[in-house]
């Protein structure tokens, strides 16, 4: 049975209510859930699990499952796991989710200000990084925080939708990741779009505006390798600021 992720149609749902369908070594698995797994390059979210009893788990991350759909819940270590079929509530550590969601469409911008093709990437809570195929002379770090606060600074909103994965085959030029390629097979493709800005298939949790993102920092650009420049940012606002 695949779990609901409800994170896909509401990034911004910070509690649900659940079912235990199975425990194992590798974790607890839900009948649906609001806690992204760790994939594309964005960790997994962390929170807590309350059992029917009161007591109260920490779960420290979340990854997918061998079946398309499935995620596993990582409570703490020596943690009294909940049973099959027990009635739980989940709750996302919401700062830290807020953050992932506001550097991950950051770095879609980030994708428009340096057009290359991208070797890989990663979003942490307190900085996040694209990895390009370009000359390191091309990166020139106050130009791409510039361009990158300027694109912020239009409030575009974001929106979600889908493609057949027969529509991506015939629009390759769609995906800009080449570490990473979308998930095919399930009949249709995730994207994000942010009109006249970006649109390419993504999986991740984003903000509804990228006003919200407020201003970013570029930390430093570095070679990581012939194919390899790395571009590392940063939140340079707190939420709301």
């Amino acid at each position: 049975m695949p779990t609901e992720l409800l994170f896909r149609d509401d990034a911004y749902r910070r509690t649900t209510e659940a079912r235990v369908l199975s425990v194992s070594d590798r974790g607890v698995e839900l009948d649906r859930t609001i806690f992204y797994p760790q994939g594309g390059g964005q960790l997994g979210d962390n929170g807590t699990l309350t059992r029917a009893n009161g007591s109260v788990l920490r779960i420290v991350d979340a990854r997918k499952g061998d079946a398309p759909d499935s995620v596993w819940h990582l409570p703490e270590p020596d943690s009294p796991w909940p049973e099959v079929g027990e009635e739980v509530r989940l709750a996302l550590d919401w700062p830290r989710r807020y953050a992932l969601m506001r550097l991950h469409t950051a770095l879609h911008l980030l994708s428009c200000v340096v057009v290359a093709p991208v070797t890989g990437g990663n979003i942490a809570p307190e900085k996040a990084r694209l990895d390009f195929d370009i000359d390191l002379n091309q990166l020139d770090a106050t130009r791409i925080e510039r361009e990158t606060n300027a694109l912020i600074a239009t409030r575009v909103a974001t929106e979600t939708c889908w493609i057949s994965d027969a529509e991506l085959e015939a629009q390759p030029e769609l995906v800009k990741t080449m570490s990473v390629q979308p998930p095919r097979g399930a009949g249709r493709v995730r994207l994000l779009r942010i009109p006249g800005i970006d649109l390419q298939p993504c999986g991740g949790t984003h903000v509804g505006n990228i006003g919200e993102i407020g201003a970013i920092r570029v930390l430093r650009v570095r070679s990581e390798g012939k194919r390899n420049k790395r571009v590392e940012i940063s939140l340079a606002t707190s939420p709301g600021s």
